[in-house]
């Protein structure tokens, strides 16, 4: 079996593994596969996975210029949606919106 025939081969096995809901012990045992074995090509795809992942992209954010205190808020523009930014808010929600925008739009 070629290099190539055997990563194929894995791919479809670590493809029904992650289906299975089953732990990796378990579905070696029930496929009669080397749990040592299906870790190392388990790594090997995580990490190819991982080195295909996009990298963040940066947003442009315009700033309005007023200094008045009851204007203390944020605009953030993500393609054609606005988001208004209030003082004391959740930035770990607002980079799950800005991600989550930047997928939609």
């Amino acid at each position: 079996m070629s290099h190539a025939e055997l990563r194929k081969e894995w791919e479809v096995r670590i493809a029904a593994f992650r289906a299975s809901g089953q732990s990796a012990s378990a579905w070696c045992r029930a496929h009669q596969l080397k749990l040592h074995q299906f870790r190392y090509w388990l790594r090997k795809f995580e990490h190819k996975e991982a080195a295909v992942t996009p990298s963040s992209k940066w947003i442009s954010v315009e700033v309005d210029g007023q200094t008045d205190e009851s204007r203390n808020t944020l605009l953030v523009r993500v393609g054609q949606v606005t988001v208004e930014i209030q003082p004391g808010f959740d930035p770990a929600l607002l980079a799950d919106v800005v991600r989550t925008l930047q997928t939609l739009c």
